[in-house]
């Protein structure tokens, strides 16, 4: 054999050995050690944004579930741990900033991995759209009460000057974003710390109000609230927890930034279930004040007024907070801005990671060496966002309602594969122990399957343009082309890069065998 002949064969033997030879987990040139426990945590209930998720979302459950809010909300929390506690696992065997696409690669293999990180792209690009176009309505509603001039509210109902504000909403967090966690941090702290502050400060006023009986549409406190079995069918349940689920997520941005944390992997974990049961804590305190004050009719501040709906805390702010009503507005301000630049950590990285892999063109992999940040990541999260509202708002003035019915689709569908990775990933170790046998088996399974079931009768349901704001192209509902077609796009995507980048879908740069990336403790 010649010279050249055996350095041929010694090449077409690396680009196929083990990973972790050539071809093992290594880093991505994110800084490394900025995070602690309490910055994770942080920056987790940022992108959970209680008081925008809640505003956005209570309207749409009471319409599904009426009295049975609390309930809904708690048992779509039982999924939400069960995942968790499968994130946690993954992410001690497989700390990556990749999360679902790195882990359901190992799992599955590259076809169904590249289809968890298009999921998981999908869901972050709607809800900064959503975010993006909250903010809007907040930021002129304060301009409005700033100025006691109730016209400037109006503005937002200006299709061009909404779309114009939103991107620049999504320029800034883009900003903050590429500057790197650092810059992240400091903002959160504030802006979080105040959000949860104004909120607790609506409970308590709320309460105040429902007890002394000067709101003729109070309620009385009522245990059967928490009955989830007095939902009257199941397409109500699952309309009900898509919506519910929607207000949980975002805690997983914990996980996308295992990379950059303090403390090696552990500290992720620990962050994302801790994120995830102090938003439930917090959750239940305001729903049950909300419905004492506000009640589940259809008039005055009711929340199944239809002129709520889209808005809860816009609508009840000033009957319960006063002259405090623009705290709120601050609040939902806050949040859904801090929510904006916390979120883009996430598709940023996911995006990042796809890139270092092979999965998308290798341009997504490039690091800022200033700040440490996925620089050109970034940068296009924001852009495929920012055009995904301006779209939308243009097709459909309830853009947000259906937006959110969406994402409750994107985020059982990435959710529910991560979970189901966990279990088949450590199938050969979950009789090992009675501990490994709940957590890397019957917990994500559990959680798996629910999110499933959930996810297929809320694209049964979106066909029909009933569901949601009935907005429709060619007969069908927007919330079911919304998301199940970003799924098919996914795939046509997928099948392009395939063909332009076949090395990852060859197995050749991650596969379960590649070793993990070890992060400094």
């Amino acid at each position: 054999m010649t010279q050249m002949t055996r350095q041929s064969a010694r090449k077409a033997v690396e680009a196929h050995d083990p990973a972790g030879t050539e071809h093992g987990i290594t880093g991505k040139g994110l800084k490394t050690g900025q995070l602690g426990l309490l910055a994770v945590v942080v920056l987790g209930i940022s992108s959970v944004a209680p008081a925008y998720s809640l505003t956005s979302s209570l309207g749409p459950a009471v319409n599904a579930v009426g009295l049975q809010l609390p309930a809904i909300f708690i048992v779509a929390f039982i999924p939400m741990i069960l995942v968790a506690f499968a994130y946690r696992e993954l992410n001690a065997d497989s700390p990556d900033s990749g999360t679902t696409f790195t882990w359901s690669t190992k799992a599955f293999g590259p076809f169904i991995g590249w289809m968890g990180g298009w999921g998981l792209l999908a869901a972050n690009i709607i809800v900064l759209s959503n975010l993006a176009g909250v903010a809007v309505d907040f930021f002129y509603l304060f301009l409005a009460q700033v100025f006691g001039n109730p016209d400037l509210a109006d503005l937002t109902s200006n299709k061009a000057l909404n779309i114009a504000t939103c991107l620049a909403f999504v320029a800034l967090a883009v900003w903050v974003s590429y500057r790197g966690l650092h810059a992240t941090k400091l903002v959160q702290y504030a802006m979080v710390g105040f959000q949860v502050v104004v909120l607790g400060i609506f409970v308590i006023m709320a309460l105040t109000h429902a007890s002394s009986g000067d709101t003729p549409t109070a309620l009385a406190f009522s245990w059967d609230w928490f009955d989830p079995t007095k939902i009257s069918s199941f397409e109500q349940f699952a309309a009900g927890m898509s919506l519910a689920v929607f207000v949980y997520w975002g805690w997983d941005v914990c996980l996308t930034v295992n990379e950059e944390t303090k403390g090696g992997k552990g500290t992720a974990g620990k962050a994302g279930t801790t994120t995830a049961i102090a938003v439930l804590g917090l959750y239940v305190a305001v729903i049950v004040a909300t419905m004492m004050v506000a009640g589940v009719g259809g008039n005055g501040i009711g929340l199944n007024n239809p002129d709520n709906q889209s808005n809860i805390f816009a609508a009840l702010a000033s009957p319960v907070m006063g002259p405090l009503a623009i705290l709120m507005s601050l609040a939902v301000l806050a949040g859904t801005a801090s929510s904006l630049q916390s979120t883009m950590a996430s598709p940023a990285r996911s995006l990042l990671a796809m890139g270092h892999y092979g999965a998308l063109p290798h341009k997504f992999s490039t690091v800022s060496k200033r700040f440490g940040s996925p620089g050109y990541a970034t940068i296009m999260a924001g852009a495929i966002s920012g055009g995904f509202y301006a779209i939308m708002k243009v097709v459909s003035e309830n853009v947000l309602n259906d937006t959110i019915l969406a994402l409750g689709l994107m985020i059982c569908f990435y959710y529910g594969m991560t979970a189901f990775a966990c279990a088949w990933y450590f199938r050969h170790s979950v009789f090992s122990s009675v501990r490994n046998f709940f957590m890397r088996l019957l917990f994500p399974v559990i959680g798996g399957v629910v999110l499933t079931l959930v996810f297929i009768q809320t694209a049964v349901d979106s066909w029909s343009p009933s569901f949601g704001s009935g907005s429709e192209i060619f007969g069908i509902g927007l919330v079911f082309i919304i998301g199940v077609g970003l799924l098919a796009l996914g795939v046509v995507v997928m099948v392009v890069m395939a063909r332009v980048r076949p090395g990852f879908f060859r197995g050749e740069t991650l596969r379960k065998d590649t070793p993990a990336l070890v992060v400094p403790e």
